[in-house]
C-alpha cells in the first residue's frame, strides 16, 4: 500500500500539484494513532481540572492541575498525548507550582483527527489568554517546534513589538525545557518525504498547500518554523535534553538549538531512553522540574525585596 500510495503521489505531482499537495498534507498532519493513559498516568490525570476550547470547530480538552499564578505550560509530542507528563506534572505539583496543558486535536481526549503547527498555535494563545504568562514552558518533540512558532509570534501572528521575558507581542515564558526536540520545519518535511519514498515535486506541492490553506495571511512562513532563527527574539533559558539513541529526533536538532542560543541554552544528552521513554526518566524529571524551579525561586526573592 506505502508503495501505491508513493507512486500515486509522485505522479500526480507532475500533471497536478494542487492535488498532490491535499492528499500529502492529508497524510503529513494526521498522527499515528491515540495512544492511551497508561496505568502509571490515570492518578495524575484523575486530578486535573478538565475543561474545554474550541479551535476552528474542534474540541480541545485541556488540563489543570492547581490554580497558582503563572503556570507551568506542557506541549506533548507527535501521536502522543499530556498524561506522558504525568512525572513532570507530580514533580511541579510537588513544588507547589500549578500546570495547564492540552491534548492537541487528533490526541488523546480532543476532537478531530489531524493537528497542525498553526492549530498548536492558536491554542497555546488561548490558554495564555486565558492563564497569563507562563514561568515556563516543557515540551517534547514536535511540541518543542510550536513552542517556539508559538513564543516567537505575536498576538496578530505576524509578530510586533518586544513585551515580557519571551516572545514577541503574544505569548511569553520565563523558561524553556524542550525533550527530543525537533528544530526545523525542513527536518519534517524530509522525514516525511524519505519515509514514503516521495519525490522533491511532492514536497513542493505540499509547502505550497500549506502556505495556501494553514498560513494565506502570512507570506515567509517557512523562516518562522526554525526554533534556531534569530535567537534574540526568544529571551528565555532553555534546557535542552535529548537521548542519544533517539530514532525519531536525531540528537543534531538539540544540538542546533543549543549552539544557536548559546549561553543561554544547556544541552543534556542521555543513552538507551530513545524517543519516547525519556519522558519517564526519573533523571530527566528531576533535571526539568530543578530547571523551572530555578527561575521561580529568584523570582520570588526578587519579588520580596
Amino acid at each position: 500500500m506505502a508503495s501505491i500510495l508513493s507512486t500515486t503521489l509522485n505522479v500526480t505531482a507532475r500533471v497536478a500539484p494542487g492535488l498532490a499537495g491535499r492528499a500529502a498534507f492529508a497524510l503529513f498532519v494526521k498522527p499515528l494513532g491515540r495512544p492511551r493513559v497508561r496505568p502509571g498516568e490515570a492518578g495524575t490525570m484523575a486530578e486535573a481540572v478538565v475543561g474545554r476550547v474550541v479551535v476552528d470547530g474542534m474540541s480541545v480538552t485541556t488540563y489543570r492541575w492547581g490554580d497558582g499564578e503563572r503556570p507551568v505550560l506542557v506541549v506533548h509530542g507527535w501521536s502522543s498525548r499530556v498524561s506522558r507528563f504525568a512525572g513532570f506534572v507530580e514533580g511541579l505539583r510537588a513544588q507547589g507550582r500549578s500546570v495547564v496543558a492540552f491534548d492537541a486535536p487528533g490526541h488523546g481526549e480532543s476532537g478531530g483527527r489531524a493537528t497542525t503547527i498553526r492549530l498548536q498555535r492558536e491554542i497555546i494563545r488561548r490558554l495564555h489568554q486565558r492563564y497569563g504568562d507562563f514561568s515556563g514552558v516543557v515540551a517534547h518533540s514536535f511540541g518543542v517546534l510550536s513552542t517556539f512558532f508559538a513564543l516567537r509570534d505575536g498576538s496578530d501572528g505576524v509578530g510586533g513589538g518586544r513585551s515580557g521575558n519571551s516572545g514577541i507581542g503574544g505569548v511569553r515564558a520565563d523558561r524553556i525545557v524542550g525533550i527530543g526536540g525537533i528544530a526545523d520545519f525542513d527536518y519534517l518535511a524530509a522525514q516525511f518525504r524519505g519515509n514514503l519514498g516521495l519525490t522533491e515535486a511532492v514536497e513542493r506541492a505540499l509547502r505550497g498547500h500549506v502556505q495556501e490553506r494553514l498560513f494565506p495571511d502570512e507570506p515567509g512562513i517557512w523562516p518562522r518554523f526554525d526554533v534556531c532563527r534569530d535567537p534574540g527574539e526568544i529571551a528565555a533559558d532553555i534546557l535542552l535534553v535529548h537521548d542519544l539513541d533517539d530514532d525519531v529526533a536525531p540528537p543534531a536538532q538539540s544540538r542546533s538549538i543549543a549552539r544557536a542560543y548559546g549561553a543561554r541554552a544547556r544541552l543534556i544528552e542521555t543513552r538507551g531512553l530513545g524517543h519516547r521513554r525519556i519522558l519517564a526518566d526519573p533523571g530527566v524529571i528531576e533535571a526539568a522540574v530543578d530547571f523551572l524551579a530555578e527561575h521561580a525561586s529568584a523570582r520570588s526573592e526578587e519579588n520580596a525585596r
